[in-house]
């Protein structure tokens, strides 16, 4: 038995040898999966040989030779010896990622706190910017020797920076829902033509008043298409804005739409748009659709804007299965070059008599429902302005109380707020379209509320109300989307 336990150890030091080669395979091969280990490549295959060539010594020792203990113990000694030092690389391994991963959670952390700080930074700029004018302007027309005339001009120009603020809102919450997950397409069948019209009727009084040639074209042999058409709009509207923007008098701006091919069932279109503005510096390109980057110049730095503009159009672009390229010239012009595929549909009929005509609302009676005091007077003036007498309540509950208690066809609409203490608006419409009366039940309700998400229109069709009219109000948006209802 004596005998036999020097073999009996060599035949134990081959078996721990095999398993250090299959360890360090693997620890090899970890390794080269966490970097790029190239240049090492032939280092790693060094000590995979010796430690074959350490097998294949102990097997020859095992079979060939007779080993005694001084052999046999070195020769396991060393087996241990490596399987140890395999052990501590792979504890150092680990070590190093995990120092790895630390350090790059780390610098996210970091440029995360950077992104916060710059988004801060953008917004305190763009925001106090037109909150100047309107505050500056709103001094200016109280004081006491203004005109009528000044007044105009200054009523004009907090109204102008108004929307401003409200672009720059609308911006960014935009950009936030793209980057949260939440924005989603809406297709729809759409005559592209038309989209390429009512953005011509949109933007051609802006365009001109600043004395620039707006020239718009389209080649289609299919008009009809599948596609988000107020998403498609407001991507196209930000490149003509932009173009505007950055063109100075008596230069142009074009748009250009052309079907490229038609292939079962599906078109390609290419949208063109054009400026021979100030152009882009080839370094800013590649940070153009870059959230909050704007181009440092002189120029640039005079013009309003988040710089969020490019970056929604992008998303939108690529959410529908788009590509959006550029090419500019410093001083000499930028064109955005929009390439996307869309299902072609049917021709849909276009019925006169679905178009809203000329309503007149005097004589007619409405019930506002805004818990705000502010929001409730201005809504009230305008609705007045417009032939309505007007009956109020504070939240959803006296809504309902009111509804309930009034003659069939004494209310013509009711005005909901959404957001209200005591009973919200989405509860209380659905409370009035459960009462007995069908006169009562069927009295048409209208969203005016801003939440303005498209999730916010249907959650108000849901609760069972009739048509959404968006916060800050749009006078013109409010009275079309009051004829649309009340003539249906």
């Amino acid at each position: 038995m004596v005998d036999m336990l020097p073999s009996l150890i060599i035949y134990a030091a081959s078996i721990l040898m095999a398993f250090n080669i299959y360890s360090y395979l693997r620890f090899s091969r970890r390794v080269r999966e966490q970097g790029n280990w190239s240049k090492e490549r032939q280092v790693f295959k060094i000590p995979i040989v010796l430690l074959i060539l350490f097998l294949l010594g102990y097997l020859t020792v095992a079979l060939v030779g007779n080993p005694d203990f001084v052999i046999a113990g070195i020769l396991f000694g060393g087996s241990i010896f490596v399987f140890i030092m395999l052990m501590l690389m792979q504890r150092m391994f680990d070590r190093i990622r995990e120092n790895e991963r630390l350090e790059a959670k780390l610098v996210a952390a970091e440029e995360a706190s950077k992104a916060k700080t710059n988004f801060l930074s953008n917004m305190s700029h763009d925001i106090r910017t037109p909150l100047n004018a309107i505050i500056g302007y709103t001094t200016l027309a109280n004081g006491d020797e203004v005109t009528q005339e000044e007044m105009k001009g200054y009523i004009g120009k907090i109204a102008k920076a108004s929307h401003q603020l409200l672009n720059i809102v609308d911006d960014v919450l935009e950009m936030s829902r793209i980057e949260s997950g939440k924005m989603e397409l809406e297709p729809c069948n759409v005559n592209i033509e038309d989209c390429i019209r009512e953005l011509e009727d949109l933007v051609r009084t802006q365009l001109e008043s600043k004395h620039l040639n707006f020239d718009v074209s389209w080649d289609v042999a299919h008009k009809w298409v599948l596609c988000d058409k107020n998403r498609l709009n407001r991507a196209l509207m930000n490149l003509l804005c932009n173009a505007g923007k950055f063109t100075d008098e008596n230069g142009s701006v074009s748009l250009r739409l052309k079907e490229l091919a038609e292939f079962d069932g599906i078109g390609d279109y290419e949208i063109r748009v054009k400026d021979t503005g100030i152009g882009i510096s080839p370094e800013f390109v590649e940070h153009l659709f870059t959230p909050f980057e704007r181009e440092r110049t002189s120029t640039v730095s005079r013009i309003q804007g988040t710089g969020l503009g490019m970056a929604i159009t992008k998303n939108i672009i690529d959410m529908m299965g788009g590509t959006i390229d550029v090419e500019t010239e410093k001083g000499k012009g930028t064109e955005f070059i929009i390439m996307v595929s869309l299902p072609i549909v049917e021709a849909e009929e276009q019925d006169a008599a679905d178009e809203p005509g000329a309503v007149s609302f005097e004589g007619m009676r409405a019930l506002l429902v805004e818990d705000n005091e502010v929001n409730r007077e201005i809504a009230q003036m305008l609705l007045s302005q417009a032939g309505f007498e007007i009956d109020t309540a504070e939240n959803g509950k006296q809504a309902l109380d009111m509804v309930s208690a009034s003659e069939p066809g004494f209310y013509d609409v009711v005005l909901m707020d959404v957001q209200m203490p005591m009973m919200d608006g989405h509860t209380a419409s659905k409370a009035i379209r459960a009462l007995p009366d069908s006169a009562l039940s069927e009295i048409p309700i209208i969203a005016m509320t801003a939440n303005a998400f498209q999730e916010d229109i249907r959650a108000a069709e849901e609760a069972g109300m009739n048509g959404h009219i968006a916060k800050p109000l749009d006078v013109t948006a409010m009275m079309g989307t009051l004829a649309q209802v009340l003539s249906a």
